[in-house]
């Protein structure tokens, strides 16, 4: 028993040192978004349970911060992160909080329930219902989203509603653009059926 408790003890001891820096690889990996980057603010922050990653392989409290090649600057965290069994680069997350920040001053938070990070194609996929609030003042709810993790884009994957300044739009679906790639102006379109009910009363809080 003695010897068994003496192998225990250091097994874990030996991976309280290296899996957090093999999580500390996986999410650089990951969240590697463009060649200028600084590596020493690429990631932030990442908070490993060591015992609980050795039995599940499961990452808690993931967050990323970085520059885009077009200038935007992209955060994001989620509550847990799970790499793919089959390829690592590819992890599923729950509870995800985003952020763009374009170079023109505009700024859209994302909230999701669960999602898709795929490192390959520098891709995060947000499902189970998505909510977006802008420094435009516009709420927009959705049942997914499609953000690229390289340069500044997203695209819902479905019917959107959204409330702001002018009133209440509905549409089949929103895209993030680069409207002037030279001036950095960016903005939100709506695509597919647009219907907006005019009310310049309404006021989105933040």
């Amino acid at each position: 028993m003695a010897t068994y408790d003496n192998t225990y003890s250091r097994f874990i001891a030996w991976l309280k040192v290296l899996l957090p820096v093999m999580a500390l690889i996986l999410l650089s990996t990951m969240f590697l978004i463009s060649r200028s980057i600084d590596p020493t603010q690429a990631l932030i922050y990442a908070k490993v349970d060591v015992e609980d990653m050795a039995r599940t392989q499961r990452i808690t409290g993931p967050r990323f911060q970085g520059v885009t090649d077009d200038g935007a600057a992209v955060s994001f965290q989620a509550e847990s992160a799970q790499p793919d069994l089959e390829n690592p680069a590819i992890y599923t997350a729950t509870k995800l909080e985003a952020k763009i920040s374009t170079p023109d001053g505009g700024i859209m938070d994302i909230f999701a329930a669960e999602g898709l990070v795929d490192g390959d194609k520098s891709l995060l996929e947000m499902t189970g219902g998505v909510s977006l609030r802008t420094s435009t003042n516009y709420a927009i709810e959705t049942d997914g989203l499609r953000a690229a993790l390289d340069v500044a884009w997203a695209e819902s994957t479905g019917r959107v509603i959204a409330e702001g300044p002018v009133g209440k739009i509905t549409a089949g679906r929103v895209v993030l653009t680069n409207l002037d790639k030279e001036t950095g102006t960016y903005l939100l379109v709506f695509k597919d059926g647009v219907k907006m009910v005019y009310n310049p009363k309404i006021v989105v809080e933040q």
